[in-house]
């Protein structure tokens, strides 16, 4: 119960919770402490639905041969040799949705009470899990239903659920939220913007915020390697052009923004694509001077830097961090501003609009 005296002090960045090696903070910690135990700053939470993030889940799926019953075998190996959903091989997590079990006495929000259903904002690579086990995986979207318990340090900002919206709508969205606050911050009235991975989740919510940020004087392109996904973008209307390429291609993809830009490429571009070796592309996609954006955890940030040096270019690389404040609002008012990209969501994730 909240205000329970015999709760355990915890520490803010959630140091208490460290197994493996100590000292270090969660995230990058190879094991944690994931015991379903409240501590005073921390909430614990009733797991329902994760959302394993899409470079991680690209990989789970391509190593169970598209299994699912694979997927799900390997989930829980992980979940009970780390004590958290950290994937050894990408190095990312997810984010997840559930029901507050118990609340600390010194959790710093004092409105959130048991039985109110949230989404964890912050990665799974940092958030102390236990799974009793998983009901389903859906290979289409990433999204995994379990049965367990996770927990939340002082300093994870979170976001209670909608009631407008589905879950696993909201959850979607929420996955990838920090991507269009980012583009709300950078993109400037009349740029150049190019999004890289354009139809994906975190693609489709730049775009539209790009879109809105350059606005008629600027211009937006949508580069995305999936014939069907083009098809998707041109109808919505928010890029200026849309050009089916393949990421990893980085001549290809110079080819095509230099092509639509008459050589002047990107002032901004956003990489938001899901597998490796994408990283050269984005720089060569930018004017000198101009900002890369690297949203994408597949990203290699030693390749990105080396590469642009030895390509002789000078971009401004910024590396995709997923809070800013305020934008899990920002990300889910983007479905109630667009009904047509809500409905391609709703199409993805199964669910009605109503």
């Amino acid at each position: 119960m909240e205000g329970r005296n015999s709760q355990q002090k915890g520490h803010r960045f959630g140091l208490h919770r460290v197994l493996e090696p100590e000292g270090l903070l969660p995230q990058p910690a190879w094991r944690l402490d994931p015991r379903p135990v409240c501590h005073d700053n921390e909430l614990l939470i009733d797991a329902i639905r994760l959302n394993i993030d899409s470079a991680s889940f690209n990989q789970l799926k391509e190593e169970a041969g598209g299994d699912p019953d694979g997927v799900k075998k390997r989930i829980l190996e992980i979940v009970r040799e780390r004590g958290k959903m950290h994937n050894p091989v990408t190095g990312s997590g997810g984010m997840m949705i559930g029901q507050v079990a118990e609340v600390g006495s010194a959790f710093p929000d004092r409105k959130i009470r048991p039985g109110d259903r949230i989404a964890t904002l912050v990665s799974l690579s940092l958030t102390p899990l236990v799974l009793d086990s998983i009901q389903s995986v859906d290979l289409a979207t990433g999204q995994v239903e379990v049965r367990g318990q996770a927990v939340l340090f002082a300093s994870g900002p979170f976001a209670v659920l909608p009631e407008d919206l589905p879950e696993n709508l909201s959850l979607a969205v929420l996955d990838v939220c920090g991507a269009p606050a980012q583009a709300a911050r950078l993109v400037k009235s009349g740029q150049r913007v190019t999004v890289l991975g354009a139809g994906g989740k975190s693609g489709l919510l730049t775009l539209y915020q790009a879109r809105k940020q350059a606005g008629r004087d600027g211009f937006v392109l949508a580069l995305e390697s999936r014939e069907s996904a083009c098809g998707e973008l041109r109808s919505l209307g928010l890029a200026d052009q849309v050009i089916q390429v393949d990421a990893r291609d980085p001549v290809a993809v110079l080819e095509a923004v230099e092509t639509a830009t008459e050589g002047r490429l990107s002032d901004l571009t956003f990489n938001c694509v899901n597998v490796p070796d994408t990283e050269l592309s984005a720089v060569l996609a930018t004017r000198d001077g101009g900002i890369v954006y690297y949203f994408s955890t597949a990203v290699r940030f030693t390749q990105a830097a080396l590469g642009a040096e030895g390509l002789g270019k000078d971009v401004h690389m910024m590396i995709g961090n997923g809070f800013a404040p305020g934008h899990a609002d920002l990300a889910l008012n983007i479905l109630r501003e667009s009904p047509e990209l809500r409905e391609l969501f709703a199409s993805r994730y199964r669910v009605t609009t109503g």
